[in-house]
């Protein structure tokens, strides 16, 4: 098992960043290695983290200004080869189906459910880590 697993969250909210680290702790899940979270306000910080790699998994925020998440998410599965998988953020529950035009993984509703989102998180960690080993 990697020692740690990096985590890219996009939001210009400051806030919404913190809830996200918050919801999944240290430790989204026992069986996988702590979190470090790699923090993007702006679509050039995302693009030029992703650019660098490492990251293993995406979470970006369907509500950010100017460049919404599920834009974002769109792009880089464009753009970036071996994109890591994403877990969007998004406002109402009746938006997921924008999440699946946006090519996410996942979707969980704002304001963010600590085990709802702990429990994305985990479950593309998981994914990702196994193809990764």
């Amino acid at each position: 098992m990697q020692s740690t697993a990096r985590v890219l969250v996009y939001s210009d909210n400051a806030n919404t960043r913190e809830q996200v680290r918050l919801a999944a702790g240290r430790r989204p899940a026992a069986d996988l290695p702590p979190v470090e979270y790699v923090e993007c306000a702006t679509l050039p910080a995302v693009l030029t983290t992703l650019g660098g790699g490492g990251i293993d998994v995406c979470v970006l925020d369907g509500e950010a200004v100017p460049a919404g998440g599920m834009g974002v998410c769109r792009q880089i599965k464009d753009e970036i080869y071996d994109c890591p998988p994403v877990l969007l953020l998004i406002g109402r529950p009746q938006d997921a189906w924008l999440a699946t035009w946006s090519r996410a993984e996942s979707a969980v509703t704002l304001p963010i459910d600590p085990v709802e989102f702990a429990e994305a998180l985990a479950s593309l960690l998981r994914g990702r880590l196994a193809i990764d080993a």
